[in-house]
């Protein structure tokens, strides 16, 4: 499996541990959360999780929040704004 930026998804640390986890944010994509965390919506209800390793939409056009589904690459989702470069 893999993430929607095209990384590893599921694989445990070297280490072969997931002690704390971690949340780890994708330029111009969404955030991958590793770990035993629990996801929540705003009412405080747990949202369904199957696997250790999660990515969460951030440009609010995923058909499957608050999970991502590729949905930023199509819409060109930039998390900079606008006139700014990533080399500066």
């Amino acid at each position: 499996m893999r993430t929607p930026e095209g990384g590893p998804v599921d694989q445990e640390p070297a280490n072969g541990s997931l002690a704390d986890g971690s949340i780890i944010v994708c330029p111009d994509g969404p955030l991958l959360v590793r770990g035993a965390f629990e996801i929540l919506t705003p009412s405080g209800e747990p949202v369904p999780r199957q696997r250790q390793t999660v990515a969460l939409c951030r440009c609010g056009a995923s058909a499957i929040k608050p999970y991502c589904d590729g949905t930023h690459k199509l819409i060109k989702f930039r998390t900079e704004p606008p006139g700014e470069s990533k080399d500066s």
